[in-house]
């Protein structure tokens, strides 16, 4: 195992109508969808998602949530009222979740593609924006981020898929401690401590203070640093997708590139069973907000209940252990992604072990507090000053003339991994070595005869049928170009490539 997975990302945008805080999210974000999906030539206007092996209230401790009682925002397998749910070319789902748009980037096997494929949402939404900028109105303004600073957070949730003969207990106990750290070099910065933002301050991640429990199944209260929904979108005798809700949406290449390369490997080595330290942090939550309310990263948390260890040396631990795992295993012949993390890794927790404002160029919470810093030297500004909440939140704003991030990588003050052509190309392409290439070019090779999709189906509607004819796809790593690209080039229509794919049956899509 390496750091090699099949992964994804979510993320749900802020969204706002500037001049307009009473404006209804819930219309807005299905404007959102609608305009791009409009201009793409999608069908915006019907259900585009196939919902039938969704299960959302299914727990990995062996049971499931009854309906009655859950929250309405845990029913993700119910159509929002908008109907805006489209499949894109490339793969991913665009689509209104409480009541933010959404887009979810297709199947990807490495961090440096999640990366290509996150960023291409982020140009996506900026199109949406730029199609609602109509003259005569206030237009719409999306942000990547993960609060209003007022109460609200929203999520950018990650999808791993592991197998399921790994213990979820072995993941619950591994894996918080790291979750817990890890904010430390993956955290996007926020103004304000405390749900609300009611103490002044910065801290390291913006998701932190929302989280109330160790483990769980809600995702929009009661927040769990492990979330136990069980819907795998794959074969469920074999696989299980870990969802985690507890990262912040990123913009810097590499922060987004450890917070997903890191956690893959913890991942793997929970599944080899080599994590062979007992790094178990006491009272969690409470360590995973006191660590984020510190950016000297002098803040320490009690370990194994021997001892107390900063973020930065805790994650130093998870290094070794991935270390000497990997060398035991390969013996330093690493692949190349794998060896780009654990290189990105090591230079990223060096740097923030010297002096954390060094990290600026490759650690999110770092550039925004170096940034804000520049502001509250120049204009004399306390903490509590409002407008660093306002500079806050034009941080994520997706327009590339507006977006402060986005106006600093454009100066060449951060560190891109992933060059500009490549994520426009993404905009429209799938990745090639997922089921994401069957599902994206069969939206784009016949967009009339695809009637749904999902992660796990593609659903037709063909003239010599008589009945849908649904496409599963519950090998994520099948449906690939080197699987089905011959079959999608010679397929000169949808029926086609359907009676190819069952003259190629033993080894379909």
């Amino acid at each position: 195992m390496t750091v090699r997975r099949v992964m994804g990302i979510e993320t749900e945008y802020g969204i706002s109508v500037p001049g307009d805080p009473t404006a209804n999210p819930m219309v807005l974000s299905g404007r959102v969808v609608t305009a791009y999906a409009t201009q793409q030539g999608m069908r915006a206007a019907r259900a585009g998602w196939d919902y039938e092996d969704e299960a959302p209230l299914r727990d990995a401790r062996g049971f499931d949530m009854a309906r009655a009682i859950a929250d309405p925002s845990q029913l993700t397998d119910e159509e929002d009222p908008t109907l805006a749910n489209v499949v894109l070319t490339n793969g991913a789902r665009l689509y209104v979740d409480h009541a933010h748009p959404e887009y979810s980037s297709p199947e990807v096997t490495t961090p440096r593609a999640a990366i290509t494929w996150d960023r291409a949402g982020e140009l996506v939404m900026r199109e949406a924006v730029g199609l609602l900028a109509v003259p005569g109105t206030p237009g719409v303004n999306l942000y990547k981020n993960n609060t209003d600073g007022k109460g609200a957070s929203y999520g950018t949730h990650e999808n791993y898929l592991m197998s399921r003969a790994t213990p979820f207990a072995d993941v619950v106990r591994h894996l918080i401690p790291f979750f817990v750290a890890r904010q430390v070099m993956c955290g996007s910065g926020r103004v304000g401590i405390g749900v609300e933002s009611t103490r002044p301050g910065f801290q390291l991640a913006q998701r932190s203070d929302f989280f109330e429990v160790e483990v769980g199944l809600e995702t929009t209260l009661k927040r769990p640093i492990i979330n136990t929904r069980d819907e795998p979108h794959a074969v469920a005798e074999r696989y299980r997708r870990l969802h985690v809700i507890i990262g912040d949406a990123n913009h810097s290449d590499v922060s987004n590139l450890l917070k997903l390369g890191t956690t893959s490997l913890v991942l793997g080595m929970i599944e080899a069973g080599a994590v062979t330290e007992d790094l178990t942090v006491d009272k969690p939550v409470e360590s995973l907000h006191r660590l984020s309310h510190d950016p000297t990263l002098k803040a320490t948390v009690e370990v194994a209940g021997r001892r107390t260890m900063t973020g930065v040396q805790l994650l130093w631990s998870y290094y070794e252990l991935a270390d000497t795992w990997l060398q035991q295993t390969y013996g330093g012949e690493l692949d190349p992604d794998t060896a780009e993390v654990m290189q990105r890794w090591e230079q990223v927790l060096t740097t923030l072990e010297r002096d954390p404002m060094d990290a600026a160029r490759e650690v999110d919470w770092v550039t925004k507090l170096q940034a804000l810093e520049g502001f509250r030297a120049r204009d004399g500004l306390e903490w509590s000053d409002p407008r660093l909440k306002a500079i806050d939140i034009q941080w994520s704003d997706v327009r590339a003339d507006k977006g402060l991030f986005n106006r600093m990588l454009a100066a060449g003050r951060v560190d891109q991994l992933v060059d500009d052509d490549t994520v426009r190309a993404a905009v429209t392409a799938p990745p090639e070595d997922t089921r994401a290439y069957f599902r994206g070019t069969c939206l784009a090779r016949f967009p009339q005869e695809v009637a749904a999709a999902s992660w796990d189906s593609v659903i037709f509607d063909v003239r010599s049928q008589p009945s849908l004819q649904r496409v599963p796809t519950l090998e994520p790593e099948r449906g690939t170009k080197s699987h089905v690209g011959g079959l999608l080039e010679q397929a000169g229509s949808a029926d086609e490539l359907l009676r190819l794919l069952a003259q190629d049956a033993p080894t379909g899509a």
